[in-house]
């Protein structure tokens, strides 16, 4: 997408606006003559009348939106489209973020809370279809002349990545059937000749895509194919959302399978070890399985904490509390510096108080409720000093502000019982809400 010079910004804003009328006329008049030209067999037969027609189409494709950009201010384009006014302006929320929305006559525009424009969205095209019919030009250029590879290769991955732009674009704006038909063309366009590559991320989006679609067999195709090509995604989530996908369509040993080859190169992805953990509860099988994976994990690397905390985990989502406390204090035996342990302590505590704390209020009977507010007390206090340990040897201030907001909540409930809580609810309020650890 062309970005605008500052110094350009000096003409005046009738010059820039006639330039924007003319450029998208002059388009769609470009490519009404370059369709004409390739009606005719002579002509046809030449691989210069398909190259010029698919410049075209990729220039009127273009021509909504030549003169914004993503990241550019709003003031940077009032000043360019002075003379193009919005007809309306909103704010919505796309993506769970509040943005500025911004109506025009083929497009609308997007701004962020800082101004900045986020997301185009064309409604208007010169040519509808422009990169499909772009792409088929090319294309048609190569099988006529193949000589001509590097300029049909330049176009074809510019194509691809504009499929890209507009499915993540169709993506933050809730079009999950448009993100993934465009991450599919993306796909699509790049495995064949003279790219001949596989696009894994678009692959993987346009699995993902199709898998909040529920569109599973899509799904397992496209994830399948990123298995075959080595490309696992993030900390191995496509053999997560293959074992998910196989256990939709109604194949649970497939969806086992998935998972156990994942949770085997990628022990600590809780993705995996979530659903291989609700498998084996659900199914009934013998949780034993888990373990010995995860013994095997261990073997490979004895000196990983975190296999451990993986290990945990398991026992807290089976209700083996001692065990998973057990687990968790090989952490820092292992490591002392690895936070985690500690974390998964706390959060065993403070999960426990809370399902304590519902059962109280549950509870009609005053001893059992005073016996039950008891407990509920006494696995808040437990949570503290192991949430406070973490807190201390992190460095990673996103995981400081996560325990100061299980701490800010731990200690209100006994400030007024002791000068230490109510130092430590004023210290951990403060970091909440200034979102600035210390």
């Amino acid at each position: 997408m062309k970005k605008i010079l500052l110094a350009f910004a000096v003409f005046a804003s009738l010059q820039i606006a006639n330039a924007q009328v003319k450029s998208l006329s002059a388009a769609k008049q470009a490519v009404d003559a370059a369709e004409s030209v390739v009606q005719k067999p002579k002509k046809a037969a030449k691989a210069s009348s398909w190259l010029k027609l698919g410049e075209a189409y990729i220039k009127a494709y273009d021509a909504p939106t030549s003169d914004v950009w993503q990241g550019a201010t709003k003031q940077q384009l009032q000043l360019l489209l002075a003379s193009e006014k919005p007809s309306s302006s909103d704010t919505v929320t796309v993506n769970g973020s509040l943005m500025t929305k911004e109506v025009f006559s083929d497009k609308n525009l997007y701004f962020n809370q800082n101004n900045q424009l986020a997301i185009i969205e064309v409604t208007k095209p010169v040519i509808a279809d422009a990169l499909d019919k772009a792409s088929e030009a090319y294309l048609k250029a190569y099988s006529i002349d193949s000589k001509k590879k590097k300029v049909v290769l330049e176009a074809v991955q510019n194509i691809a990545k504009k499929y890209v732009s507009e499915a993540y674009n169709a993506y933050s704006l809730g079009d999950l059937k448009s993100a993934n038909l465009f991450f599919g063309k993306a796909v699509d366009i790049s495995a064949k000749e003279p790219l001949a590559v596989l696009d894994t991320n678009s692959l993987y989006n346009q699995g993902f895509t199709a898998w909040s679609l529920g569109d599973n067999a899509q799904a397992k195709e496209c994830f399948d194919k990123c298995i075959a090509a080595n490309y696992y995604g993030d900390k191995g989530e496509v053999y997560a959302k293959l074992g998910d996908v196989e256990a939709k369509l109604g194949d649970k040993t497939a969806s086992r399978d998935y998972l156990e080859k994942g949770f085997e190169k990628f022990p600590q992805s809780q993705s995996i070890l979530i659903g291989l953990i609700n498998y084996y509860v659900t199914s009934g099988e013998n949780t034993d399985k888990l373990f010995a994976l995860l013994d095997k994990a261990k073997k490979n690397e004895p000196n990983n904490a975190s296999l451990y905390y993986v290990e945990g985990n398991i026992h807290n989502k089976l209700g083996e509390e001692d065990k998973a406390i057990e687990a968790y204090g090989k952490c820092a035996e292992i490591n002392p510096d690895y936070e985690f342990g500690y974390i998964g302590v706390g959060t065993l505590y403070y999960n426990k108080a809370l399902a304590i704390q519902d059962k109280a209020q549950a509870e009609l009977d005053d001893a059992k409720y005073e016996a039950l507010v008891k407990q509920f007390e006494t696995s808040l206090k437990d949570a503290i000093e192991p949430f406070e340990k973490a807190y201390s040897i992190t460095k990673d201030d996103k995981v400081k502000l996560g325990i100061a907001e299980y701490l800010k909540n731990a200690y209100y409930r006994f400030r007024d019982e002791d000068p230490k809580y109510k130092a430590g609810y004023d210290k951990y309020s403060k970091i909440v809400s200034t979102g600035k650890p210390e």
